[in-house]
């Protein structure tokens, strides 16, 4: 290498690591981190100002991420929000996997923001597993919408609750006390330990126990059957053999109460055990009608997914920011207002029996 070469290299390494302590000085040698742009990000929509008459935005890529596909709920739920995304002229569709792990869906949701959708909806399987994903795709100016199960307020953008968590919870505790009469030992089956919605409401229905007109009822367990068909059969099966003087399971998940009816109806425990929780009607309607079951609840998951894709285009297309307080309309659901972090309550959930079961088709 020749004197002048030499010197001619030294003088371009010389720049470059001068270019870089300056870049170093200014914002970092390697620029910010994804966290940090998932920061401003949030920072932006928070001093961002909402503009209630924007027009809805055409064209827009809107996907669905469910706890687990195949599941009977998810698929009503996240088919009606598709139909509602391509009513307002944008196009949606559903990911995800067969089970019901927070893994799974975080691969999903890397998919997602490499195909640069405008907005995610995600029922999270835990609360905290997926935000780093979330917060990337934040980052992106990905509009982030959980509906079902929530995360952390700061790796969504708003939270699409079914109805009041606190009334949730409480109402399953005061539907199977009034069956009870407010006796005897209950269990819950559940749907994953990690499941944020599941969890809060079991928190709730714990907390109504304290009530001294539940003084003479026991909650003896909380039992997990994953959203899984056969595991949540297995464990209803394992509540009745392991607790003889059970009176009464309240399953708060449409797996695990249709699982655990199926179970009952084809033992010696009809008419001697209570099943109670949130189902479907079609999925229960068989159950109702043989006795098995008396009642259940649950909200309509078509209008849960319709409010889900208005709330979406919504936040993308400017009309809400996720603030509390902004107000926007859902087509013929009506006008919503955003509360506290973020959520927007569907509604009351309905209580199904054989009176009213066959006004249902859902």
């Amino acid at each position: 290498m020749s004197a002048y070469s030499r010197t001619r290299r030294r003088a371009t390494l010389t720049a470059t690591a001068a270019a870089c302590a300056l870049a170093v000085t200014l914002a970092g040698c390697s620029g910010t981190t994804k966290n940090d742009a998932a920061n401003e990000t949030k920072e932006k929509a928070a001093n961002a100002t909402a503009d209630p008459d924007a027009p809805l935005k055409k064209n827009l890529k809107i996907a669905f991420l469910p706890k687990q596909i195949n599941n009977p709920y998810f698929t009503i739920l996240d088919g009606s929000g598709i139909d509602t995304v391509k009513e307002l002229g944008s196009t949606g569709k559903e990911v995800g996997s067969s089970d019901a792990k927070a893994s799974s869906q975080v691969s999903y949701i890397n998919t997602l923001v490499q195909q640069r959708q405008d907005a995610i909806l995600i029922a999270a399987n835990d609360p905290n597993s997926v935000c780093g994903s979330l917060k990337q795709a934040l980052a992106q100016d990905i509009k982030v919408v959980t509906y079902d199960s929530d995360t952390a307020p700061e790796c969504r953008d708003a939270f699409i609750n079914q109805a009041s968590s606190e009334e949730i919870g409480r109402s399953q505790i005061q539907n199977i006390a009034k069956q009870l009469g407010h006796k005897g030992e209950i269990a819950v089956l559940s749907a994953t330990q990690n499941a944020t919605n599941q969890n809060t409401w079991i928190e709730f229905m714990k907390d109504e126990l304290k009530k001294p007109e539940y003084k003479e009822m026991k909650l003896v367990k909380v039992a997990y059957g994953d959203d899984d068909d056969q595991k949540s059969f297995q464990e209803t099966q394992g509540l009745l053999k392991a607790y003889p003087n059970l009176k009464g399971i309240i399953s708060p998940t449409t797996v695990g109460i249709a699982a655990a009816s199926r179970y009952v109806s084809g033992s010696s425990y009809k008419g001697k055990v209570v099943i109670n929780g949130l189902g479907t009607p079609n999925q229960m309607r068989a159950y109702v009608k043989d006795g098995t079951v008396e009642q259940f609840a649950l909200w309509d998951p078509k209008k849960l997914g319709r409010l889900g894709a208005y709330v979406a285009a919504a936040l993308v297309s400017g009309q809400i920011t996720g603030a509390e307080g902004e107000k926007f309309t859902a087509g013929d659901l009506g006008e919503y207002t955003i509360g506290k972090d973020g959520e927007i309550i569907l509604g009351p959930p309905t209580v199904f029996d054989k009176n009213n079961i066959d006004d249902f088709d859902f």
